[in-house]
């Protein structure tokens, strides 16, 4: 299973613009202009371990899936989650909702130690 990672480099204020050579700040009370694109662009990433993790356990998060999991995180921000477990079928994906990346998945076969812990939600996909 292979997740691209590519997408839009960092975006840069101009020299000599307004804001100097420190970045923008975000709004009072709102998301920074990289939250408000990732969210727009509907982009998910996979930290290194998750993508070493879903490579070694050989878990399938492609097409219907994948799809489900970016609905899954989507209905979890709306109730302000930070991080979740989304429950796919047989497999349990922890994310970070904020930053819209899996950190890890495990199948229900996998793993002893089924503990999840610094989680704020469930969502069941």
């Amino acid at each position: 299973m292979r997740v691209e990672r590519g997408g839009i480099g960092p975006v840069t204020a101009p020299a000599g613009g307004p804001s100097g050579s420190r970045p923008a700040a975000a709004p009072a009370g709102g998301a920074s202009f990289q939250d408000a694109l990732r969210q727009a662009t509907g982009s998910l990433t996979l930290s290194r371990h998750a993508q070493q993790r879903v490579e070694r356990r050989e878990l399938h998060l492609g097409g219907d899936r994948l799809g489900r999991l970016e609905g899954a995180i989507d209905r979890a921000a709306e109730k302000g989650a930070r991080n979740s477990v989304v429950m796919l079928d047989e497999l349990a994906v922890v994310v970070d909702v904020r930053q819209r990346t899996v950190i890890t998945a495990m199948s229900q076969e996998g793993g002893r130690n089924r503990v999840f812990t610094n989680i704020d939600s469930v969502v069941i996909a």
